[in-house]
């Protein structure tokens, strides 16, 4: 048991080690001016990408559900704290404290809302599962861009038609502006934070899966019916894991949001589109693997923007290296080579002590 602990002990150190030495790489180089501005400004999206990979992870591999709505809680998150930070700009001067609030608040309202979704959507599995959480995801877009929200002297004005639906007074605030959605929210996302959030991250995901509850989630995922033999609460464990995913990918809702001087909800960052993207980081980084995540979601981030030279080929490019690890991870030749090969590795290993 001693051994087995330490070597999972191990892993989580490799894997907390890979991600601070790859931060204080970027951050030398960052210092030292050897990273293009088009480069260093994607570090933060870097960071909310590898946190909704592990998030999903947590549902997809872990649990082993799959959700096509993750991007639908990211956008819960974003919304709700870049609302807060708009309103309390001018209360809270202080903007270390006010986006520490708003983060707080952003992974509250997605966690409740993965409450509010888990309870029914988890009654289900496989493709029914799926369709359901992708209809989520564009429900919660399609919300956000019919709603308008305006302040004035006489408080808050709500409406789902236009601005005007708002009979605000002539001293009004127009926060939520509909399709054009949420503009002038403090951009106090950084890297680092970005950094730390990550770490947070593992550190809640990985604890949780070597924990007694993260056994009990994945003999779920194995085999429901004797789990359910044994005594697991399956709704419990199930709504446990759905709803730690949902709030951390409500935190990097709020990295996102306050990362961008416009806030607003369309297929490409809140829609399908984002809820698939974040998935194949999850499926190329291998199932189950957080490593391979964290992995798979920085090269698929940065190799769009390292291509961007060979404008003519970069899609391209972009799709072979997709197909690439799509068979490294998943060709049964790939895996049995890969297997031989760190057998042997792992024997030389063993020899040597």
């Amino acid at each position: 048991m001693l051994k087995k602990m330490n070597k999972t002990t191990k892993s989580n150190l490799i894997t907390y080690g890979m991600v601070v030495i790859a931060f204080i790489i970027m951050q030398t180089l960052i210092a030292t001016g050897s990273v293009s501005s088009l480069l260093e400004g994607i570090m933060v999206p870097i960071c909310i990408y590898v946190i909704m990979a592990v998030s999903l992870n947590l549902v997809v591999g872990i649990l082993g559900e799959l959700s096509l709505g993750h991007a639908g809680f990211m956008c819960v998150g974003a919304f709700s704290s870049a609302f807060f930070s708009k309103c309390m700009k001018d209360v809270i001067e202080n903007g270390a404290l006010r986006f520490l609030l708003a983060m707080l608040i952003g992974i509250a309202v997605a966690a409740v809302f993965g409450i509010i979704i888990g309870v029914p959507v988890l009654r289900l599995k496989g493709d029914y599962l799926a369709i359901v959480t992708l209809a989520f995801g564009e429900i919660i877009k399609n919300l956000v861009n019919v709603l308008f929200i305006g302040k004035d002297s006489n408080g808050f004005h709500f409406s789902t038609e236009d601005v005007m639906g708002l009979n605000m007074e002539p001293d009004g605030t127009v926060i939520v502006n509909g399709p054009q959605g949420i503009t002038g929210t403090p951009q106090d996302s950084t890297f680092f934070i970005g950094f730390i959030m990550i770490l947070i991250t593992l550190f809640i995901v990985l604890n949780l899966i070597n924990s007694r509850d993260g056994r009990a989630i994945m003999a779920i995922r194995d085999n429901r019916i004797a789990a359910e033999s044994v005594g697991i609460n399956i709704t419990k464990y199930k709504l446990m894991a759905f709803t730690v995913s949902a709030a951390l990918a409500g935190g990097a809702g709020v990295l996102y949001a306050h990362n961008l001087s416009t806030l607003t909800a369309n297929t490409n960052n809140f829609g399908y589109n984002q809820s698939i993207m974040i998935l194949v980081f999850v499926v190329l980084g291998g199932i189950g693997n957080i490593r391979g995540s964290i992995i798979a979601a920085v090269i698929l981030t940065l190799l769009p923007e390292l291509l961007r030279g060979l404008q003519d080929y970069r899609m391209l490019i972009y799709a072979i290296v997709l197909i690439a690890m799509m068979l490294f991870n998943w060709a049964p030749k790939a895996i049995e080579w890969r297997e031989k090969h760190l057998s042997f590795l792992r024997k030389k290993k063993e020899a040597v002590k």
